[in-house]
């Protein structure tokens, strides 16, 4: 996968490489070994330790092409592999899929033109839990099994991309 950091102006060759026994990714970039451990996720955030350095990275906006960001105060545009989608199902695969169980994901892009649900709500497989619009047509996510909702990953208003997760349950 190639990424491209406009910024920077170089483009960097990365590959999920799968999980080390603590859970820590492994990506591979310009054929050296890296370890990323996630910190904290949340809907506009993310905290991470990469090669022993803590970093804190803001989402301001996503497109299907392109993903603004500002990692450590410096504003970046990541362009999206056109894969991407793929990549990820992948690399959630390789993790044993324990994440996809507890997640609720987009299976196609759209806004969010409403969530049925709050955080600490009792959810059955089957209920929705955010409704989106898409080509002009609204679609439901809804929940893949019984669960409570932990955490809510978007906001009405707000445009996700294709495998966007939208809530998380315990």
């Amino acid at each position: 996968m190639e990424i491209k950091v406009d910024e920077i102006n170089q483009e960097f060759e990365g590959k999920i490489m799968g999980f080390d026994k603590d859970n820590n990714l492994i990506v591979e970039i310009n054929s050296t070994e890296h370890l990323i451990k996630i910190i904290d996720i949340k809907t506009d955030k993310f905290e991470f330790i990469f090669d022993n350095m803590y970093h804190e990275t803001k989402i301001s906006n996503s497109t299907s092409t392109e993903l603004k960001i500002v990692l450590d105060n410096i504003p970046m545009t990541l362009k999206k592999h056109i894969r991407l989608s793929e990549i990820i199902e992948k690399s959630s695969a390789l993790s044993g899929g324990a994440n996809s169980q507890n997640t609720i994901s987009s299976q196609i892009p759209g806004r969010v033109i409403s969530i049925a649900i709050n955080k600490g709500d009792i959810v059955k497989q089957g209920d929705n839990i955010v409704i989106l619009e898409s080509m002009k047509m609204q679609v439901a996510i809804k929940s893949h099994r019984d669960g409570n909702i932990k955490e809510l990953k978007v906001k009405e208003g707000q445009s996700i991309s294709r495998n966007d997760v939208v809530a998380i349950l315990e």
